[in-house]
């Protein structure tokens, strides 16, 4: 009943439709889920997000929740993550992901699970890191450690999302940083993001965390471009 009130005053919508949620909906409406477009990268051992790092860097493994088009429902669920404050959307997709990976053999030996970062001045202003809570229920899920304190981005820049592909490379190939290193060597590293474009982030974050002695890195993403 006291759940019933609070859906009076503060109604549960949908996250991508806008529409109510019923009692049994979290996050995303019924018909919003089935209509999101699932990668299954991992399960069918589809090479597409490992292939974007090719002769790039070294990654063991790589997959992606859901496929992203733009003005699609991925993007708006990824909006409403990044720029409206709704972190919880994080952890859902954390849960989603986590799930799945934990009865995929190549991501059943991992040892951490590293976020790509924010800036310091950037995650001030919006409060929040948009993969965190989705790097740490992945964490859970596959009983491995989060770990926030190794990769650091030490150069604030703007949204990569209007540049091209050699303009995102410049800018993504040297504003990264390691520190504490000891803390991954000879451990198998999962890095998260939200979403792959060009590959510019993701290629320097690896380069950077290669440093450490004897590390393995594979890449789990809330998105992919198709």
């Amino acid at each position: 009943m006291l759940q019933s009130l609070i859906n009076i005053f503060y109604p549960k919508v949908c996250y991508t439709c806008n529409l109510l949620l019923r009692d049994n909906e979290q996050y995303i409406c019924t018909k919003c889920r089935h209509d999101l477009p699932v990668t299954n990268c991992h399960f069918n051992d589809d090479k597409s997000v490992l292939n974007i790092f090719y002769g790039r860097c070294k990654l063991e493994n790589a997959t992606a929740l859901f496929w992203f088009e733009k003005r699609g429902i991925t993007q708006k669920l990824i909006h409403n993550l990044k720029y409206k404050g709704f972190e919880e959307i994080g952890l859902f997709l954390g849960d989603w992901l986590g799930e799945e990976l934990k009865s995929v053999l190549g991501y059943q030996n991992i040892d951490l699970v590293i976020p790509v970062p924010l800036h310091r001045k950037k995650l001030s202003k919006r409060g929040y890191n948009q993969v965190a809570k989705f790097g740490e229920q992945i964490a859970k899920a596959l009983d491995a450690k989060y770990q926030d304190d190794v990769l650091i981005k030490a150069t604030n820049t703007n949204s990569q999302v209007h540049k091209n592909r050699i303009a995102r490379w410049l800018n993504a190939s040297e504003i990264f940083k390691a520190e504490n290193l000891q803390k991954i060597e000879n451990k198998h590293i999962l890095l998260v993001d939200d979403i792959v474009t060009t590959g510019a982030t993701v290629e320097s974050c690896v380069h950077v965390l290669h440093k450490a002695q004897n590390v393995k890195i594979s890449l789990a993403t809330m998105a992919v471009t198709s």
